[in-house]
């Protein structure tokens, strides 16, 4: 049995448990250790997140930066690990923005099935370091009776998709363009409504339900339509999670915080 790397270990004094498993797992991916100060950044997300109880709705999750290698950000905080399609690249990462789309096809399945939560407990989110400022899709699938999705239009108008609740949000004008940055996500705890946050504000939608989740996977950086990638996003995006409904506005802050941290020890 060749021995254990000795670069990979690291004391867990002072870590969130859940934080020192995950970072073991990018480390490892990585080849070689993280600097002590994204440990702390990743770690104090970690304890956040159980704090203002978002741990356990976040089921499908990659920390999309601070890892060192495209390897080592894809490794899961929850559930599966993508599945990266197109031909990724070195280049295309930033430790400190993430990912970057191509626009052409370059995308994530998130392996994770939108009906694996309920119609009226879920949500999806984002986070964009860069946008692009056109046409693009940043999280979602879709079918001809059922959708789920974040996107901006041909008008560059960002909008949310959810089922059949009143699913065209057309934000005031000069916010909530395709250029947008920061958490952008949607979440449905309720069978007629649904919420949904962008430029650090929060919106309610409200329409009747009338379709429900399909079994497509949801993609990032593409839109899944009916098990094809469709309109393919340009964006950077440094952070994904789906899951079960969340409090949009802690989990901005947290995620906000986390890339900030990360950005501040680079």
């Amino acid at each position: 049995m060749a021995p254990m790397n000795n670069r990979l270990l690291r004391p867990t004094t002072g870590l969130d448990p859940d934080a020192a498993t995950y970072l073991a797992a990018v480390e490892a991916a990585d080849g070689e250790p993280l600097e002590p100060a994204v440990r702390t950044a990743i770690s104090t997300f970690f304890s956040r997140i159980k704090a203002d109880g978002l741990f356990d709705s976040i089921k499908a999750s990659c920390i999309l930066c601070g890892a060192r290698t495209i390897t080592g950000a894809l490794v899961p905080l929850a559930g599966a690990a993508p599945t990266p399609e197109g031909g990724w690249a070195s280049g295309d990462y930033s430790r400190t923005a993430g990912l970057t789309g191509d626009g052409a096809a370059l995308y994530l399945d998130s392996n994770f099935a939108a009906n694996s939560t309920d119609d009226d407990d879920h949500h999806a989110a984002v986070y964009v370091a860069v946008g692009d400022a056109g046409t693009h899709i940043d999280i979602g699938y879709t079918t001809a009776t059922s959708y789920s999705q974040i996107f901006a239009n041909a008008s560059n108008n960002l909008i949310f998709y959810y089922l059949g609740r009143n699913s065209s949000i057309y934000p005031p004008s000069g916010i909530g363009k395709g250029n947008t940055t920061g958490l952008i996500g949607l979440t449905a705890n309720s069978s007629d409504s649904f919420g949904f946050r962008f430029n650090q504000t929060t919106g309610i939608a409200t329409a009747s339900a009338t379709q429900s989740l399909e079994s497509l996977n949801y993609f990032v950086f593409a839109r899944n339509d009916s098990g094809t990638p469709g309109v393919f996003s340009e964006s950077k995006l440094a952070f994904y999670s789906i899951g079960t409904s969340v409090d949009l506005e802690a989990l901005d802050t947290a995620v906000s915080n986390l890339i900030s941290d990360i950005g501040n020890a680079l």
